[in-house]
């Protein structure tokens, strides 16, 4: 009888692909360095909610208090795969909430230091949060992951860099793929199974990937091309539980070149571990 073949390996957290590549190394207090990784790329750009994950490891480190618990990002300029340097303030310490600030800076061609991306956060101890909940929110109905389709049986690649598909493992709702097929539903939603390629369990920081890892809900809308980040506001709920987390996205208006994008993100045990909500520039025409 021929032996089973062995269960996949999963990274532990703390040593997985996401851990590596936004870990941040403490220059002295206050200011940090890291080497942007191209392995989260998407079209031209490197991802806001991975640029968000590496500010917010670094403010973790800067703060008494290890998890974020809202965190408001501007995105000024765009980011490139490469060195960059980030410097935290601490604003005020408390009890149970501390707040910081964080920028991330790198050179243009002039060798100039260029501001890409400030945030604004405060953080706790989703450890120490009471287990009491109240909500009306219901989690996404999505179809089993195995009825849903990930970025590998698109019929045609995404243009430019698709590296970050690589590094996660999405499976969304086919009824947010008409865009995938030339027929966009005009809803602006999106919706998907998500995980880290690596197999390693998401925990308060890899919440804020897991906001703005799908694709862009203006697919939905018919529009086609990059959908850059103005501004990203994250609210982490409560520390997830290990398993697939479901993302949920929606936009209710289009107006003027902008929109929005409200993303709630639900965890294996039914809880609402996150949400969101990010203006975003559109091209029309």
């Amino acid at each position: 009888m021929p032996e089973a073949a062995p269960a996949p390996t999963r990274a532990a957290i703390g040593a997985g692909e996401f851990d590596r590549d936004t870990a941040v190394t403490r220059r002295e207090p206050g200011v940090y360095d890291i080497d942007l990784s191209a392995g989260w790329t998407i079209i031209n750009a490197v991802n806001g909610g991975y640029l968000l994950a590496v500010l917010g490891r670094a403010l973790a480190d800067a703060l008494p208090h290890p998890d974020p618990f809202t965190i408001s990002a501007h995105y000024l300029t765009a980011s490139q795969p490469g060195p960059a340097v980030i410097r935290t303030e601490t604003v005020r310490t408390g009890r149970t909430l501390s707040t910081g600030q964080a920028s991330l800076f790198q050179y243009d061609d002039q060798d100039r230091e260029v501001e890409r991306i400030r945030v604004l956060a405060s953080y706790g101890d989703l450890a120490t949060l009471p287990e009491d909940v109240r909500t009306t929110a219901t989690p996404p109905a999505i179809p089993p992951a195995e009825q849903c389709f990930g970025p590998d049986d698109s019929p045609a690649p995404i243009p430019g860099s698709s590296a970050i598909t690589d590094r996660l493992k999405l499976k969304l709702d086919p009824a947010t793929l008409g865009w995938a097929l030339g027929a966009p539903s005009g809803k602006g939603e999106m919706r998907a199974w998500f995980g880290l390629a690596d197999g390693r369990d998401a925990d308060p920081l890899s919440l804020l990937l897991a906001v703005d890892a799908l694709p862009p809900t203006a697919f939905e809308i018919g529009l086609k091309g990059w959908v850059p980040t103005v501004e990203l506001t994250v609210h982490v709920r409560h520390r997830p539980a290990p398993g697939p987390l479901r993302v949920s996205i929606t936009t209710r208006n289009l107006a003027g070149g902008f929109l929005e994008e409200d993303a709630e993100v639900w965890d294996s045990a039914d809880r609402l571990v996150a949400q969101s909500r990010q203006l975003a520039r559109v091209r029309l025409g």
